[in-house]
């Protein structure tokens, strides 16, 4: 019974940390999402936070020596994530806003552009500098350890769950409760909200549909690439692997449909789709191929969406306008 315990610990303290880098690529969807735009393009976004994130931190401390901050390497790796999301999302927005592109298409090709630019930037930086990129120990402790103090981490049973994580799970938790207010309790998330449901509704009550659309998809797009930095920084081990993050993007996109579009529910999901990522690792049945274990959660996303379906319950579908271009003149 305790081995069994502790092999449960073990995989939650897992799932965690190989969910914490989809909680924010969901959440960043989801914001996105709840504006009509679909952004299929969060793989690729997700590769050029990755990429510009670990590139920030690793030429910050090349420069400051060893005098590096940790808080302020972690801010600049965020920063920058952010950023080459928000630039990507820009490019998304002006091609499907402004100039109506199908979005379905136009997010195919900015996951392909995307995942094309952060490969490049990573391999352009590891050529550059002879070797692999990577940061030293010391800054990579402050990506990836607890930011809580021993005696919490070293509670019986509790410790490691509640209090083991990195710093990205706490600020991804502080961020989805965010997004749960101000979608619900702000006038400018009912905006936003309604943006979504019916654009035509929104403009005729005046509200600026264009600006409420660019917002929250480059606002969202930055979101899903600090998921990108936090994956290369506390799974990957703070060095770039062009191969690390494939697939981690288009399951951000299955856990959005998953959460059913709710920033809280996507706590539970990314822990959930955490543990199926890392599944074969832990439970290892001979007869059963790694490739089986690997669809899990888009069987599952399969699944949720079938029943949600069955039930006609409006609470659990997408927004009304979501993937649809708005032409005013139609209105």
């Amino acid at each position: 019974m305790s081995n069994f315990l502790n092999l449960l610990i073990a995989l939650v303290i897992a799932a965690v940390t190989y969910g914490t880098p989809l909680l924010f690529g969901t959440l960043g969807e989801v914001l996105t999402e709840k504006s009509g735009n679909l952004n299929l393009g969060v793989e690729g976004i997700m590769f050029m936070g990755g990429a510009l994130g670990l590139g920030g931190v690793f030429y910050y401390e090349k420069a400051a020596g060893s005098g590096a901050n940790g808080f302020l390497a972690v801010g600049i790796g965020i920063l920058c994530a952010f950023l080459a999301g928000a630039f990507a999302s820009l490019i998304f927005s002006f091609l499907t806003t402004t100039l109506r592109a199908n979005q379905n298409v136009t997010g195919l090709a900015l996951s392909i552009f995307g995942t094309g630019i952060g490969q490049f930037i990573g391999e352009h930086m590891r050529v550059t500098e002879g070797g692999y990129i990577s940061i030293s120990n010391r800054l990579a402790g402050c990506f990836q350890n607890s930011p809580f103090p021993a005696f919490l981490r070293n509670i019986p049973l509790v410790g490691g769950v509640l209090f083991g994580s990195s710093v990205f799970f706490y600020l991804a938790i502080v961020l989805a409760a965010a997004m749960f207010w101000y979608l619900n309790r702000t006038r400018s998330g009912l905006y936003l909200r309604s943006v979504g449901e019916s654009p035509a509704t929104a403009d005729a009550a005046g509200i600026n549909v264009t600006r409420y659309k660019y917002l929250a998809t480059i606002i969202g797009g930055g979101i899903s690439a600090i998921g990108g930095m936090v994956y290369i920084m506390t799974i990957a081990g703070c060095v770039w692997n062009h191969e690390g993050l494939s697939g981690v993007g288009w399951l951000a996109v299955a856990l959005v449909i998953f959460c059913m579009w709710r920033p809280l529910s996507a706590i539970w999901g990314s822990i959930l789709f955490g543990a199926l990522m890392i599944l074969y690792l832990r439970l290892v049945i001979p007869f059963i191929p790694t490739q089986l274990y690997k669809i899990l959660p888009y069987v599952v996303t399969v699944v949720v969406l079938i029943v949600s379906s069955m039930r006609n319950n409006k609470d659990k579908q997408p927004p009304a306008s979501l993937g649809l271009s708005y032409f005013r003149e139609d209105r």
